[in-house]
């Protein structure tokens, strides 16, 4: 043995004195050998995969090989070689689902029972086994020994997430491509001439993954459909729906039992509800609505007292479990609002007719009736269904008109309604809520979809009643089945929680606001206080929104669930949705489920109605990203229209290639690449959250004020380059 490893020594110097085969490609042979760690390779395998042409290195080779399993860096199984990283390999295979970060890795979310945590894990792309973005799929981890950490080999691919993408089709003489769309898929799908059908070069097209074998670079595939010419606002907004499974139309069998449904309200069904037709009752709805979740009604009592009843659209009566209605409502979860249409969860029939609290017409409804004083206090509140009559449908500005001038039409009821509502706003406050918020975008359009103006949206007074009224009744109806016990613990419900922010992120933020002079209490019962403290702080100056954007990311994900836990963000013990049942789903649950217990019955599963909750949340968080995508390209669309302008932004996010930058009048968001800035090399220190040229000493930070000129906008891409004056 003693002899052997010798002889071994003496050929690695022979091979290191001799061969020309250098670093580089050794580092390639290792790359190889790791990219299939469990699968032997000849040395006439290593040679074609490599690509060694010499003969005299093909002969040096072996030694070169006899030498890295000598060093431990490859193993030798009789006249294979193999990668060394699967001799910490853990073999019990687990499930997960896939995360595309950028082009060279993934994490897989591994799948946990519940109340389980178990952090992501790493995938490097040789490890991918042609794994998609949203694959579920089955992996084994390894502890990689170059890079010191734990990573993970994706063994089998249990369920694609989808094998359709949209993209623009680009055509050669032989062959044509797609470019995905899809900001996560990194891979361009191969198109072969007789496959493209009668899509043109440049065209909007999906195309479908028919084949991608174990040596194909990228997968092969066909034209399914044609969307349009790349630019055009039905093509670009067809290809986000597409892009985000978003559906196009109702089925036709879906539509027919929406249309069956009478127009007209038996007598019984009245008789078997409270009726509050006689009360004054209202909308106020954004000015371009058509459906009409919520209505208020008000009367003042005998005792000086209000009686103030929120009654929201009576969903469930019309949606039924085991209906097609049923059905597809849970299937899309959510409506989608995109920002020149809505992808309704309910059929027009019901969205916009039935279930919609129009004025001057009768409408079924589920209220929550409040017995209140001026201070906002409760003194009763009963829960039920009901049948409304609305006696006018105010736009926002129409009832911030009666609020300001106190003159108008029903501008009596409206102004009780708001004064109630600041004091219900300021004891939220005082107990804990936090009244951060995302600034919303409002986009003038044409007749053809592309915009003409973009200004960010001003809440007022009107908009914030609404709100109050809204929250008190979710509050009030969370609590009081909460309050329920079977068997001694809470039956089931479905909530709507917020969890406490993560220790680390919030002083990450301090550290953040620190640097604009702003300081933060960190203490558990003062983080509230001090965060409400900053948003008046930052009110109006230039960094307002880059420090709310911050802190709102400081923040963990709202979800549903049947965990009676709290609203952190609301400083709600407990929390629900149950004002929106027209366009969310979980609300039609939680209707179901405070009838039931009105009526009496026993908890209800559980197991079902949290797996209803993941669905929901997960389809929602669908819909915020594609409303983002149509947000973000009419925002390109518009910048368009401004190149080579020179305008004043905020310097809002820092990368290791550029900075973004947020411009202050239309809060579109556009990137300088370093590149671009070449009076100077410069350098991001991640730490220290800082951008330095390295000749002149000039620095960037995240707040900082800057002029750019618009350089380029790429509708594909959806992204918008500056250069710095």
């Amino acid at each position: 043995m003693a002899k052997t490893r010798k002889k071994n020594i003496k050929t690695k110097k022979k091979v290191q004195r001799r061969s020309s085969l250098n670093s580089h490609t050794i580092q390639n042979i290792i790359e190889l050998l790791n990219s299939r760690p469990e699968m032997g390779f000849s040395l006439r395998q290593i040679v074609k995969d490599v690509r060694i042409k010499s003969q005299t290195d093909k002969d040096k080779l072996k030694y070169i090989m006899i030498a890295l399993a000598d060093e431990g860096k490859i193993l030798l199984k009789g006249k294979k070689y193999q990668s060394i990283l699967l001799q910490e390999e853990q073999q019990n295979a687990r499930t997960a689902t896939v995360d595309f970060v950028n082009p060279k890795f993934a994490f897989l979310i591994v799948d946990t029972p519940a109340g389980e945590e178990v952090e992501d894990i790493r995938v490097l792309l040789p490890n991918m086994n042609r794994a998609l973005n949203g694959d579920k799929v089955e992996f084994t981890t390894f502890y990689n020994r170059q890079r010191k950490r734990d990573e993970a080999k994706i063994t089998k691919i249990i369920k694609r997430e989808k094998d359709e993408f949209v993209g623009q089709l680009q055509i050669s003489e032989r062959f044509a491509f797609v470019v995905a769309s899809d900001r996560k898929m990194f891979y361009d799908l191969f198109i072969p001439i007789e496959k493209i059908g009668d899509a043109q070069n440049g065209d909007k097209v999906i195309a479908k993954i028919t084949q991608w074998k174990q040596n194909d670079k990228s997968p092969i595939g066909r034209i399914t459909k044609v969307l349009g010419k790349a630019g055009d606002n039905e093509t670009e907004i067809h290809s986000i729906m597409f892009e985000f499974g978003l559906p196009f139309e109702f089925p036709k069998e879906v539509d027919a039992e929406a249309n069956a449904i009478p127009d007209e309200i038996p007598e019984d069904e009245i008789k078997n509800r409270k009726d509050f037709r006689d009360r004054t009752t209202f909308t106020i709805d954004p000015v371009t609505a058509k459906d009409f979740d919520d209505a208020l009604s008000i009367r003042k009592m005998k005792n000086g007292h209000y009686e103030i009843g929120v009654h929201i659209a009576d969903v469930s009566h019309y949606v039924t479990p085991g209906s097609l209605l049923e059905e597809e409502a849970f299937k899309r979860a959510t409506s989608v609002y995109l920002v020149d249409r809505t992808v309704p969860m309910l059929p027009e029939k019901l969205s916009n007719g039935l279930c919609s609290l129009n004025p001057h017409v009768d409408r079924l409804a589920f209220a929550a009736i409040f017995e209140m004083d001026e201070t906002g206090k409760v003194y009763k509140q009963s829960f039920g269904r009901t049948v409304i009559h609305s006696d006018r449908r105010f736009s926002y500005e129409e009832a911030q008109e009666r609020i300001e001038s106190k003159e108008g039409d029903f501008q009596e009821e409206i102004n009780t309604l708001n004064d109630i509502a600041h004091k219900l706003r300021d004891a939220r406050f005082r107990n804990g809520a936090i009244s951060f918020e995302s600034i919303e975008l409002k986009f003038d359009l044409d007749e053809n979809g592309k915009p003409t103006g973009l200004t960010p949206k001003i809440r007022k007074d009107a908009h914030k009643m609404i709100e109050e009224f809204m929250l008190l009744a979710n509050k009030r109806v969370a609590e009081s089945i909460f309050r329920k016990k079977q068997d001694s613990k809470p039956v089931t419900m479905v909530y709507r929680v917020h969890g406490d922010p993560d220790p680390d992120k919030l002083a990450q933020f301090a550290t953040f606001a620190k640097r604009f002079g702003y300081d933060l209490d960190l203490t558990e019962k003062k983080i509230a206080f001090s965060l409400n403290n900053l948003t008046e702080e930052v009110e109006g100056k230039p960094e307002q929104n880059i420090i709310e954007q911050q802190a709102i990311r400081t923040m963990a994900k709202a979800i549903y669930t049947t965990n009676p836990e709290g609203h952190y963000g609301l400083g709600f013990a407990h929390y629900t949705h149950f004002t929106s049942p027209i366009r969310r789903y979980p609300d039609v649950m939680v209707h179901r489920l405070l009838q039931h217990y009105l009526d009496k019955g026993k908890s209800a599963d559980e197991n079902e109605f949290e797996e209803r909750c993941k669905h929901s949340s997960a389809r929602e968080k669908v819909a915020a990203d594609a409303e983002r995508a149509s947000i973000k390209y009419k925002q390109v669309e518009f910048m368009s229209e401004f190149l080579g302008e020179e305008m004043e932004g905020t310097v809002s996010g820092l990368t290791d290639w550029g900075m973004f930058i947020e411009l202050k009048d239309t809060r579109c968001e556009g990137l300088v690449r370093y590149s671009s800035m070449t009076h100077d090399q410069f350098i991001f220190d991640s730490d220290a959250m800082i951008v330095t040229g390295q000749k002149y000493k000039e620095t960037y930070q995240l707040g900082d004020e800057v002029k750019v000129i618009v350089k380029d906008t790429n509708i594909e891409k959806r992204s918008i380059d500056f250069d710095i004056v």
